[in-house]
């Protein structure tokens, strides 16, 4: 069955092999980049690969939550079904680490802009037949500070990301318990793929970047995944498992997500 699949950051790494592939498999595209040039390059390349005309685009900068919503609005009035939304965008190391407002753009795009896009896209989801929402969290988690969330706060690098990381996966689970018919999974694509982001922060990989691109592509599509809402995929295992112990505290996540909708709102 052919799907309607919203993928953010998708011009490159593995969220553009996963577009890829799903444009090669027919289903219909929404893609997300942040500069208009490269998106239109993007999907002009995946047409011409594919001969699939069904990919479409929409740009914003995510470190900017008033163009995240603003690109939701359009999304939602343009597509008022839709059937899978994998949070892929993410960023680790930026020359201007934090936004005027103090706030850390890890944790901003990472977590944030994702959390409010998909808010604004429940009622599409909603109408789909079993909606799925994937979003990237990472091997990497820590403990999510709230003052750095509020920007009163600086963190490293590393830090920034995996904070950002484990925050977006409690929120997964969280929307789990409150969405029960929408298919929320949080996924680990695989540490130090082969792509632009890891070969700037570490200078070497581990695992091709096809690996991430598949098991996206496998989590928003297979059927063996219908019943596994709220849960973590970890493809360095190769299957569920244990995530950060912080994401099966519900006071710490009550915390997060009061402080987020504080935030958003």
């Amino acid at each position: 069955m052919k799907k309607k699949i919203f993928i953010t950051g998708s011009t490159d790494g593995i969220g553009k092999l996963a577009a890829r592939k799903l444009a090669k498999e027919g289903h219909e595209l929404i893609l997300h980049g942040r500069n208009s040039e490269k998106l239109e390059s993007v999907i002009s390349e995946l047409k011409a690969d594919s001969g699939n005309s069904n990919i479409i685009g929409y740009v914003a900068d995510l470190s900017d939550l008033k163009a995240v919503k603003t690109m939701a609005e359009k999304v939602r009035k343009e597509h008022h079904t839709l059937g899978i939304l994998i949070n892929n965008a993410g960023i680790f190391l930026t020359p201007a680490p934090r936004l005027e407002n103090g706030m850390d753009v890890r944790l901003v795009v990472n977590y944030l802009a994702a959390v409010l896009l998909t808010n604004e896209l429940l009622p599409a989801l909603n109408s789909a037949e079993s909606p799925r929402v994937i979003s990237l969290s990472s091997a990497a988690q820590a403990t999510v500070s709230l003052q750095a969330l509020r920007g009163e706060k600086q963190l490293d690098d590393q830090d920034a990301y995996a904070q950002s990381k484990l925050a977006l996966l409690m929120w997964s689970f969280d929307m789990a318990s409150k969405q029960k018919d929408i298919n929320f999974i949080a996924v680990n694509p695989g540490s130090l793929l082969n792509t632009k982001m890891v070969k700037e922060a570490y200078g070497n990989h581990w695992s091709p970047a096809y690996k991430g691109a598949d098991i996206l592509i496998d989590l928003a599509l297979s059927e063996k995944h219908t019943g596994m809402s709220g849960k973590y995929f970890d493809n360095d295992k190769g299957d569920y498992g244990q995530a950060h112990l912080d994401a099966y505290d519900n006071g710490l996540i009550e915390g997060l997500m009061e402080l987020t909708n504080k935030l958003l709102n």
